[in-house]
Order: C-alpha cells, then sequence, then structure tokens
C-alpha cells in the first residue's frame, strides 16, 4: 500500500480541497495550501490512487478512482467546514472541475491552474500527435513498460527550482517530485478523464478563478480558453507571464496564492457577485 503524502492544515469555516496533477505529488500544493490556511482557510492537499508510489502503483487505477478520491476528500472535509472550495494544477484541475460537474451542490468556487486537457505546450514532442492511439494501446496491452519521459524545464522557468525539483525526481522519490515520466497507459487514463469533463464542462456553475502561464511548456492557453468558453458559472481569467506549467510553485506563486485566497475570499463573502466584488 502506497504511504499517505497528504496534508492536512486546520483554519477557519472554509474549506479548499486542493488536486495534484497526473504522476504528481501534493508536495507541488503546499505552498498554495500554506498561503490559504495562512489567509484563513481550512486546506486539505489529496494524494490521487496509485500516486506518490512506483509506476506499477499508477498503473493499477483508473481514472474514475483518481476522481473518486477527490470526491471522498471533499466528502470529508465538507464534514469539518461550512463552505467547499475546490482547486487543481494540470490534470488537478480537470479533476476539479469534474467534482464541480457532478457535485455543483458541494462546490462553491474552483481555482484552474494550469488545466491540462491536451498536452499541447510549447516542450511537448511532435509524437504527442499520436496520443490518439493510446486508449487502443492499453485495450490491447500494447506498451505497459513505456513512458514518455519529463525533459527540461518540467514546467518550471525557475532555475534553482527546476534544479531541485529534477534532482528529486531523477532520484526516485516519487513522493517528492513525481515521477520522472508519464506512463503511456496512465496517460491513455487521462484521455477520458479529460474526455469525460470536456462533455460536462457546461455543468460547471460554480464560479472559476483561471489562472494559466502564456508560456506553458506543457499545456497551451487553449485549454484555458475551452474552460473559459464552456464553464456556465462566473469566471475570471488570469494570464501569467513569467511561468511555465507548474505555477504553484513557480516565480509567480505569490500572486496564485494572492489571486486565490482573494478570489475564494470573496465568494465567501459576496457569493456569485464575487467577480464584480473583486474587480
Amino acid at each position: 500500500m502506497t504511504a499517505s503524502h497528504e496534508f492536512f492544515l486546520p483554519g477557519g469555516p472554509q474549506g479548499v480541497l486542493l488536486v495534484h496533477g497526473l504522476t504528481g505529488t501534493p508536495a507541488e500544493m503546499r505552498m498554495l495550501g500554506k498561503g490559504l490556511n495562512n489567509a484563513g482557510f481550512t486546506v486539505h492537499g489529496v494524494q490521487l490512487p496509485g500516486h506518490c508510489g512506483t509506476v506499477e502503483d499508477l498503473l493499477q487505477t483508473r481514472w474514475e478512482e483518481w476522481y473518486q478520491g477527490v470526491e471522498d476528500a471533499a466528502a470529508q472535509l465538507r464534514g469539518k467546514v461550512d463552505q467547499l472550495f475546490v482547486g487543481g494544477l494540470s490534470m488537478g484541475a480537470v479533476l476539479a472541475l469534474a467534482l464541480a460537474a457532478r457535485r455543483p451542490d458541494w462546490v462553491s468556487g474552483v481555482g484552474v491552474y494550469g488545466a491540462t486537457f491536451r498536452y499541447d505546450g510549447w516542450n511537448i514532442p511532435a509524437v504527442a500527435r499520436f496520443s490518439f492511439l493510446l486508449p487502443w494501446f492499453k485495450r490491447f496491452n500494447i506498451g505497459r513498460d513505456r513512458m514518455f519521459m519529463e525533459e527540461p524545464p518540467y514546467g518550471l522557468r525557475d532555475e534553482r527550482l527546476r534544479a531541485q525539483v529534477s534532482a528529486a525526481m531523477l532520484s526516485g522519490d516519487s513522493a517528492a517530485a513525481g515521477l520522472p515520466g508519464n506512463p503511456w497507459h496512465a496517460l491513455a487514463e487521462m484521455r477520458a478523464l479529460s474526455h469525460w469533463t470536456r462533455r460536462h464542462l457546461h455543468q460547471v456553475t460554480a464560479p472559476c478563478l483561471v489562472m494559466h502561464a502564456r508560456e506553458d511548456d506543457v499545456a497551451s492557453m487553449g485549454n484555458a480558453e475551452l474552460v473559459m468558453s464552456r464553464v456556465s458559472g462566473p469566471k475570471e481569467l488570469v494570464v501569467l507571464e513569467d511561468s511555465y506549467h507548474m505555477i504553484t510553485i513557480d516565480r509567480e506563486r505569490r500572486e496564485v496564492i494572492r489571486r486565490s485566497a482573494r478570489f475564494f475570499g470573496a465568494l465567501a463573502e459576496h457569493g456569485d457577485t464575487a467577480l464584480q466584488a473583486v474587480a
């Protein structure tokens, strides 16, 4: 059984559930979590099923289990707070939106950080154009032991932090920095999650704060524009100019914390008129 690396930071009556990305770890959400906790929120950084362990641990899970892990964590946090917000990075943003679509009565607001429905950033290799084949590979058990290895800059514009993260990743410490690549079969599950969530984005009625790096190396601005065009609730787009994909830990992490705390705080105080309140 994979060890737990989740974090829980008790605070006020408003709670924020934070969701990491594919092959990632709760550590990539910890700085945002601490910032929100300092602003008065109760924060839970969930660990997705199959993550923070071996490649085989991940391959034994499906996207429905990742989603269920998020919903179960949301149900637990709801029992401790009066109001629930959810935020996610990369695939975690897709899972956060899926929760808001499936449980609109639970979620009062969504932080959408570097949403990744498609791996189409400037550092994604041309072979990614053939990713539509991955579900077939998984169905016929082709390439179970294959993965797309992570490449510099690893989603980080901050060179000092990039060196630290890459060293931890390549050392095999998946709990600290995630796996060093994306297994083909896990990416097939990611595609299925993205397909389901795209089809249900119109069911997201909660206000959304969409934050995305203009020069995201993993997921282009088109992913953020997809969210902005399809969710039904109020939304605000913040484009970051000095970060790559991992915006919760990169150079503009303090801005991500500031805008998120202001957004969730305004929702707690003003409800659905929050976008006007913080404008």
